[in-house]
């Protein structure tokens, strides 16, 4: 395997703990389905689920979602918390919720991204982890 020490260091992960165990697919697809729908309730716009299954090991899914205004995207992380609490999950962590053109919220097993528009063609995560570029790479 190339690479120098650290980068395989990186790659193995840390020593000693032992990864989550992977929640059941039902868990997953409630999870998903609560959350898109959620972001449809609250309007948001061009609405994406990536599958990152095997090639992310922060993730098993990405949500990513387009909102109009400061205003309506910090509303819908509010909401989206809102909602996995009454539905009994975790407290997800939220990132950049005052008021920017991008809010993180890690719902566990899920990432959610909420973009003002200029600024999701500008990070174009979904060009990053489309499953294209996998296959892309593959061929190479």
């Amino acid at each position: 395997m190339p690479g120098t020490p650290r980068k395989k260091a990186t790659i193995a992960g840390p020593k000693g703990k032992k990864a989550a165990p992977k929640p059941p697919v039902e868990q997953l697809e409630r999870l998903q389905a609560l959350i898109v729908a959620t972001l449809e309730d609250d309007k948001a716009e061009e609405i994406v689920v990536l599958d990152l299954a095997g090639r992310a090991s922060f993730a098993d899914r990405m949500i990513i979602a387009t909102g109009l205004a400061d205003r309506q995207i910090a509303a819908m992380a509010t909401h989206l918390e809102e909602k996995l609490r009454e539905a009994g999950f975790r407290k997800p962590l939220i990132e950049g919720a005052n008021g920017a053109d991008w809010v993180l919220i890690d719902a566990g097993d899920i990432i959610v991204h909420l973009f003002k528009p200029e600024a999701r063609t500008l990070y174009g995560l979904e060009k990053m982890w489309a499953a294209e570029l996998d296959e892309a790479g593959a061929e190479e």
